[in-house]
């Protein structure tokens, strides 16, 4: 007597939108300016670019790089544009900010490329879960490009999504 158990969420049309499939693998470092100022707050522009000259800059080889200072000191904007004079030539990526800028502005580059069409028409999971540091800017960002072609759209797993979005008919 007992029934064949089915698996309706295996069976149906849903497409998993997954953001870690597209997480950029890659070093992220966190380039502090406030460790070349004076007590970690006045920059003293002849010591600062005597710094940054003897700096490693070979240590960030192939990194994605946040450059950002950590602490309260107001800087001329030109000293985060010098740091990125030297750390750019060998760095994959530079942004100001966090780490979680960095993602945010790696995300935003990769999910510009993505060809959308193949969603066209279709039910989708904007997947939540993830075991890499998907920035929740990313979900953002994602969801504005697949809002405009997806039939619909949710967040989380496929036994506990929460609707979003559902194109008008």
């Amino acid at each position: 007597m007992s029934e064949e158990i089915i698996n309706k969420v295996a069976n149906s049309a849903l497409i998993v939108f997954d953001l870690e499939d597209y997480y950029p693998n890659g070093i992220r470092t966190q380039i502090d300016i406030s460790q070349w100022l004076l007590e970690g707050f006045l920059l003293k522009e002849k010591d600062f670019r005597a710094a940054l000259k003897n700096h490693d800059w070979l240590q960030y080889q192939n990194h994605f790089v946040a450059i950002r200072c950590a602490t309260d000191a107001i800087i001329p904007a030109w000293a985060s544009i010098l740091v990125t004079t030297y750390v750019s030539p060998y760095a994959k990526k530079v942004v100001l900010g966090t780490i979680n800028d960095l993602d945010t502005a790696l995300y935003q580059e990769i999910l510009n490329q993505i060809d959308y069409s193949k969603y066209q028409d279709k039910p989708l999971i904007l997947k939540g879960c993830s075991h890499k540091p998907v920035p929740e800017s990313a979900y953002v960002f994602a969801v504005q490009q697949l809002q405009k072609v997806a039939k619909s759209i949710m967040y989380g797993e496929a036994c506990s999504a929460v609707p979003l979005f559902k194109k008008a008919r």
